[in-house]
């Protein structure tokens, strides 16, 4: 960026007003026009050079992260747009389907693209010879490598076929797992292949071939990258099933008699189809939910369309519709399950409906498949929005960002108040996992039920120490003990598991103060591992509960306040009514708890002992003298003395 272009920028910002001073300018022009990661030193380095004050430098410095995260960020979105766009474009050409070559081409084409891999590329299954042959390649080179015939169980692409599972390898020379081949390999290395992702093509429970994607250096394929590929391999094993239907009906309709009205009969279902996927490309793009998505099959398949969750359909109808792939009947309904990568998200149940014929089934299932894109969509944007929630709570936690402005400007992005009063609560699973994996398992749930409670409450939650803290807001009516007790059961009912929560006192003006933050949430982990050390899983409790206890979990060692909530109705009773309550009180216990000790000690009738004492039993509960009770109000009369101002 020149020096033109950022002094410019900067005199705009002056001039209009901006809220946020300059510093903000030169990296909202680079982020409208798209500019490289790279350019977004220059102004930095530019205000170094031109001398520019120490402040300036950490202000551009700052505008600078945020510019880079919300560079990501749009990034991001634009690549599962880019994602989305291209599954649906290869939907919508396979419910136009006329040359199957086309699109298996579109498919391998549209996958390497989105992969950013060198090479990508399809084969099926031979029934009749026992293997599997190259039939569409994208990218690649070497003429061996495009005609190689894979025998099942060898190389990559064997295994896949063979065990219907993705596999990934990052170096395939040097993968153990596979059964290498002198001919597989010779395709292999003429190619120049190192990285290769493949996923099977499935129809129902059977491979009917696999969907490669490869590059020609040491490469780890991602998660999402492995999902995404596999979203292609179910589009393409759905081109190929509709290319062997046509095939099939254009073979019987040339036996009958009656070619002419099954053609047309034909000719009206696939259209019928092609509409069905129109609308529910058009539907996507145009922003429609889960739900539109419904209520579009409903209209079309003439009958009522219902999304429910996993939890809640026929667990046994929905395991044999994952399994086999296909909608299946369960009493009087159709259910088609809704999955991603093995997981499944829901189903779409068809009511009133006895009889469907297989185009309407297919309807139903490929509306299925549309949802479970959506849910998946919709599910990382949610994860990204918790990531930002859990990085500014970070920031807080480890007082990394010192610039009230911005973390103000942050959490309002958020919808988070920082200059309102807050709790900082730390909660972790009360329950013993299996091995590892279970273990953090049940953290990813809990942190993911933290997120979605601090988002409906404009909080923020983060993973931290084994754990998740939140950061909710405080109503005025509420109390820390209350928010703490809530938490728990709302997080445990969330997770299916005990949850036990700890809370800070209340905290204020969190932007100008983060030290503060760090301080709360230590003493909000003391509380915390208090009640488990008390046995109290799945509880939720701020230091105010334990009395003198409390002291020592509190950050601020609350004195006044213990004193108040212990012995402050005798204190008060006193003031307004000039008795001696409180000197009763304490030579009653200076006397081992003896009326007539205490009666000669104060020098009074023993009936004015009894008298002060049914008083205060009054005034502080029938449990005042348990040894518990006891305990708590000698230490309060003990502090009450000593924070006494001295005599003159």
């Amino acid at each position: 960026m020149s020096h033109d272009h950022v002094q410019s920028a900067e005199r705009s910002a002056a001039g209009a007003g901006a809220p946020f001073g300059s510093a903000e300018a030169p990296f909202l022009e680079l982020l409208a026009r798209g500019a490289s990661a790279e350019a977004y030193d220059q102004p930095v380095l530019l205000a170094r050079a031109e001398g520019r004050p120490a402040e300036w430098i950490a202000a551009l410095e700052g505008a600078k992260r945020t510019a880079l995260r919300v560079r990501a960020e749009l990034e991001g979105r634009r690549r599962r747009e880019a994602e989305l766009s291209a599954l649906f474009e290869t939907a919508h050409d396979l419910a136009g389907l006329r040359d199957l070559d086309a699109v298996l081409q579109a498919i391998v084409q549209r996958a390497r693209s989105l992969l950013g891999t060198d090479v990508a590329y399809l084969s099926l299954n031979d029934p009749q010879r026992g293997d599997t042959y190259m039939r569409v390649t994208e990218g690649s080179v070497a003429a061996r490598f495009q005609q190689l015939r894979i025998g099942m169980g060898e190389g990559l692409g064997g295994l896949v076929a063979q065990t219907a599972r993705p596999y990934v390898t990052d170096d395939y020379f040097k993968d153990d797992r596979l059964r290498h081949t002198l001919t597989i390999d010779t395709g292999v290395r003429d190619e120049g292949l190192v990285a290769i992702l493949g996923v099977p093509l499935m129809l129902g429970h059977h491979v009917i071939g696999v969907l490669f994607a490869a590059d020609r250096r040491a490469r780890v394929f991602e998660r999402e990258q492995i999902a995404l590929l596999g979203s292609f391999a179910a589009l393409a094993a759905a081109a190929i099933d509709a290319a062997n239907l046509l095939a099939e009906t254009r073979s019987a309709l040339a036996g009958l008699e009656k070619a002419n009205e099954i053609i047309q009969d034909r000719s009206g279902v696939i259209e019928r189809a092609s509409d069905v996927h129109d609308r529910l490309a058009g539907l996507v793009l145009r922003g429609g939910g889960v739900h539109d998505v419904a209520a579009a099959v409903s209209e079309v398949l003439d009958g009522t369309v219902q999304f429910i969750e996993a939890s809640a359909a026929p667990a046994e109808a929905l395991e044999a519709s994952r399994s086999e792939g296909h909608a299946v009947r369960h009493a009087g309904d159709w259910i088609a399950a809704v999955a991603a990568g093995g997981e499944l998200l829901g189903a779409l149940v068809l009511r009133g409906h006895p009889g469907l014929d297989p185009v309407d089934q297919r309807t139903l299932e490929r509306a299925a498949t549309v949802t479970s894109l959506l849910l998946l969509a919709r599910r990382s944007a949610a994860e990204a929005e918790q990531r930002v929630r859990g990085e500014l709570l970070d920031d807080l936690l480890d007082a990394r960002a010192h610039d009230p402005r911005l973390l103000r400007e942050r959490a309002a992005r958020l919808h988070a108040d920082l200059d309102a009063t807050h709790v900082i609560l730390a909660a972790r699973l009360d329950g013993v996992a299996d091995d590892a994996d279970q273990e953090a398992a049940a953290r990813r749930r809990l942190w993911g039920a933290a997120s979605r409670l601090a988002a409906t409450r404009h909080g923020l939650a983060a993973a931290r120490d084994g754990g998740t803290v939140l950061l909710l807001p405080l109503d005025q009516r509420d109390t820390a003990t209350e928010l703490a007790r809530r938490t728990a059961a709302h997080l445990g009912t969330a997770v299916h598991e005990a949850v036990t929560v700890g809370a800070s006192a209340p905290v204020a003006d969190l932007a100008a103060r983060p030290d503060a933050v760090a301080a709360a949430y230590e003493e909000s982990r003391r509380c915390l591992d208090t009640l488990r050390l008390l046995g109290r899983h799945g509880d939720g409790s701020a230091a105010e509960d334990f009395g003198f206890l409390g002291l020592l979990l509190a950050g601020d060692r609350d004195v006044a306040g213990f004193v108040d909530r212990t012995i402050g109705q005798v204190v008060a009773y006193d003031e307004r009514r000039g008795t001696d309550l409180m000197r009763t009180l304490d030579a009653y216990f200076a006397c081992g708890m003896s009326p007539a000790r205490t009666r000669d000690r104060l020098h009074v009738h023993v009936n004015t002992v009894a008298q002060r004492l049914e008083r205060v039993g009054r005034l502080l509960g029938d449990d005042w003298q348990s040894p518990a009770r006891a305990l708590e109000i000698q230490l309060a009369l003990r502090l009450h003395r000593l924070s006494a101002p001295a005599p003159k």
